[in-house]
């Protein structure tokens, strides 16, 4: 398998398809590199060069017990664009991934563009001096739910990811069989640890590294990570920023507008 070795040693599984300029996409949580692959592929079909890994602990990547805050998984990310040879990529973070972005951008710098879409950036918790946070027993919870039944709590986790309802689903049973089959994979620690990760870190101080043209892309219905806190927040701080509302979209957007999202990274990065 294509690896590249993180600076502890951790191997991380890369994908790089297509020739052109260099589009890195960082996936989210509890997923793998190839919840990007719809949109990896329109953009190999339009002449760009994109590269894709998984988060170490997920996906075919090692699973180590610690190096799960975002230093580390930032360096991760400078370490592929580094083994890739690659100079001054454009960068896409999805969820989570939005904080790779983010801290990627403050620690080492270099990137023409970036885009967050459905992004945890820039905080997502209850603080003194951010009362609209999510409280912490929010990310509490999850890790008691996944300690205590695994396999339970992810069933029930994607249909909120997905906006799955009594009578409707954006997304087809099998989505959400291969989302849960993906996320099983995953190693414990890393799936308990970045919860801690994207729940708990402040990202407000890495918002000034965002110089470059950035997108940003969030769903109106995110019910997992809410637009008021993240996208828009992002859009307000972010002179560059340019700020996506995709109407009644899940946090899922990737597979639930799929479409739409390819679409729009196209539009953004030829621009």
């Amino acid at each position: 398998m294509p690896m590249v070795e993180a600076a502890d040693g951790t191997r991380l599984y890369v994908k790089d398809w297509g020739d052109g300029p260099a589009v890195v996409l960082i996936h989210g949580w509890p997923l793998s590199a190839d919840s990007w692959d719809d949109q990896a592929w329109a953009l190999v079909e339009h002449g760009y060069r994109v590269i894709s890994y998984d988060r170490r602990g997920f996906g075919r990547s090692d699973q180590p017990w610690s190096g799960y805050d975002y230093d580390t998984l930032a360096d991760d990310l400078a370490a592929v664009i580094r083994a890739r040879g690659v100079e001054n990529p454009a960068l896409v973070g999805f969820s989570m991934g939005g904080g790779e972005v983010a801290r990627y951008l403050s620690r080492h710098g270099g990137a023409r563009a970036a885009a967050l879409v459905g992004s945890v950036v820039p905080f997502l918790l209850q603080t003194h001096d951010h009362p609209e946070g999510a409280p912490e027993s929010v990310f509490e919870g999850m890790k008691a739910g996944i300690l205590q039944d695994r396999p339970k709590f992810l069933r029930e986790f994607f249909k909120g990811f997905y906006g799955v309802g009594m009578l409707s689903s954006p997304v087809s049973e099998a989505v959400l069989d291969w989302s849960f089959q993906v996320a099983m994979q995953a190693g414990l620690p890393g799936t308990l640890a970045c919860i801690d990760s994207f729940g708990r870190t402040d990202f407000r101080p890495d918002l000034a590294a965002f110089t470059m043209p950035t997108l940003v892309i969030h769903g109106t219905g995110d019910a997992i990570v809410p637009i008021d806190l993240t996208g828009r927040a992002v859009a307000r701080a972010v002179a560059s920023a340019r700020l996506i509302e995709l109407d009644g979209a899940p946090h899922g957007l990737l597979a639930s507008h799929g479409e739409e999202i390819s679409k729009d990274l196209i539009a953004f990065l030829d621009g």
